[in-house]
């Protein structure tokens, strides 16, 4: 089970090597995507607060990336953090998720990322729920329930 200890060590030696690698041109993101997805996900964009079609919801299912389908989080570690973006105590692997230290818009916080294409998810936090005392805020446009 990761804790904060694990995200700091990630974030700043690198994160564990992914099972696969996808990578294409913005222009093949572009055609698989909505133009938000495509901001939030290939951009690092974030929607605002409360308005993501996953905030509140509580199906079963795991949640995949929205550029690759690559699995993130499942259902069953969503919480309610209150935050205004879906949350997860920890992904459904170690790999599934890359980690870099972002220090954008004067604070220093941990981006994450899908490790298999690099899609921006959101970032994690150390103000989570036990056992892993983790907070991953992730914005709706990043992700789609498969249940």
């Amino acid at each position: 089970m990761m804790d904060w200890n694990d995200v700091i060590k990630f974030a700043n030696n690198g994160s564990p090597a992914p099972d696969k690698r996808v990578e294409k041109s913005d222009e093949e993101w572009r055609s698989l995507l909505t133009p938000e997805q495509f901001r939030i996900a290939r951009k690092k964009g974030t929607e605002v607060a409360f308005t993501g079609a996953y905030c509140s919801a509580h199906d079963p299912g795991k949640y995949n990336c929205i550029c690759c389908g690559s699995p993130l989080f499942d259902a069953s570690i969503k919480f309610e953090s209150k935050s205004g973006w879906p949350s997860f105590t920890e992904p459904v692997k170690n790999n599934a998720i890359k980690y870099e230290k972002d220090v954008s818009f004067g604070m220093i916080r941990v981006e994450v990322m899908c490790n298999v294409c690099d899609a921006h998810l959101g970032h994690v936090f150390p103000d989570g729920p036990p056992p892993t005392g983790l907070r991953f805020c992730i914005n709706s446009a990043s992700i789609q329930l498969e249940q």
